[in-house]
């Protein structure tokens, strides 16, 4: 039992030594967990009761919470009374409100109904006089459609317009109806250019079977026949003007084909180009109403310039005129100024006269009259 074991720090342990100390560790082991075990347990305790605390808090809160609750709900009830009042007295006005505003809506409904029915009435009564007024234009418009299937009276339709035109824009020396040329023709109309004896010639017919055919062609068979009698019908009016009214020496080198129609003017222009560059080259131009109202304010510019040139001379010899006046003019008023300064210096003069019967009248009138006075000498101022 008194073997070495060990030896620490120059020491030496025996067998003995080594179960006390065992005996010692395990002492301290078991005390020390019995402390811990004591701490435990203290621990849990206090825990339990902190939670025996907590819970207690927790429950006085919810008894206040539920009794502030309670009032909340209370003071709700109360207030969800009066609104519900208030509610009611709100929607009893606006029923009142919407029963006035709704019979005053209906009242001027009925006044604006009653209105329109009177304003439909009268513009029936419109629509009748409309109704009668489209009768008498497709009377008018019959009548005018016989008119352009007969020749002459569409000759005389085209023949009126022309006229219409060119009576309206010209003064009645700047053109003739009806005009006779050497040759006997007599084309529809002529326009005398100032400065030149040689009359414009107008003619006033068109081909409208051809054109109307040309419109109402319903395929491209048909289409393509009335294209081919309308460039025919064209070249031969145009032939026509150019060996009747081209006279050489006598009428212009152009001559011009009035189509009374700018629909129909613009359907030759689309679809007959080849037409109107023959007639340019035959010297025939074929113009629409707007066209010709163009070469009548041209002819105006014409002719109101010759007529200034024509007064030229006139006006240079009233402008000499007026040149001559305005030189004795200044001589009269030259002559004038010297008579008026001559005048300025006679009136300075008596002026001066003045002035000085007027200072002898001051100095008469300061004199003393007695024995002693001087004898003044007469003033030759």
């Amino acid at each position: 039992m008194s073997d070495v074991l060990f030896t620490m720090a120059g020491h030496g342990f025996s067998s003995g030594e080594m179960l006390a100390l065992a005996g010692l560790g395990l002492a301290a082991v078991l005390g020390f967990a019995l402390w811990r075990q004591g701490r435990a347990r203290a621990d849990a305790a206090l825990e339990m009761a902190l939670r025996a605390q907590e819970a207690d808090q927790r429950m006085r809160d919810l008894a206040r919470i539920q009794h502030e609750t309670a009032g909340r709900v209370q003071s709700m009830a109360e207030v969800l009374s009066q609104r519900q009042s208030e509610l009611a007295r709100v929607v009893a006005e606006r029923l009142d409100d919407t029963s006035h505003r709704l019979g005053q809506t209906m009242a001027n409904a009925s006044h604006a109904t009653h209105e329109s029915l009177t304003r439909i009435a009268e513009r029936l009564v419109m629509v009748e006089a409309a109704e009668r007024s489209l009768s008498d234009l497709s009377t008018q418009v019959l009548s005018l459609r016989e008119t352009l299937a007969n020749k002459q009276a569409r000759g005389a339709f085209g023949q009126a317009r022309m006229e219409a035109i060119i009576s309206d824009g010209l003064p009645k020396t700047a053109f003739a109806f009806q005009y006779t040329l050497s040759n006997g023709r007599r084309p529809d109309c002529v326009i005398f250019l100032p400065g030149d004896s040689r009359p414009l010639v107008i003619d006033a017919k068109f081909p409208l079977e051809s054109i109307t055919q040309f419109r109402e062609a319903r395929n491209a068979e048909a289409r393509k026949a009335a294209a081919t009698r309308l460039r025919n019908d064209l070249m031969k009016h145009v032939n026509d003007v150019s060996q009747r009214y081209l006279l050489a020496g006598e009428t212009q080198d152009i001559a011009l084909i009035f189509v009374p129609s700018e629909s129909v003017y613009a359907d030759i222009q689309e679809h007959m180009d080849t037409v109107v560059q023959a007639a340019f080259r035959a010297r025939v131009v074929l113009v629409s109403p707007t066209l010709l109202m163009l070469a009548v304010q041209l002819v105006q510019a014409i002719s109101r310039d010759a007529r200034m040139r024509e007064e030229a001379d006139r006006i240079r010899a009233e402008v000499g005129a007026l040149v001559g006046d305005v030189a004795r003019l200044r001589e009269r008023v030259s002559d004038l100024s010297r008579h008026f300064g001559q005048a300025g210096d006679d009136l300075a003069k008596l002026t001066i006269s003045a002035d000085k019967i007027s200072r002898r009248g001051a100095r008469l009138e300061q004199l003393e009259f007695g024995d002693s006075a001087p004898a003044h000498a007469p003033d030759k101022s």
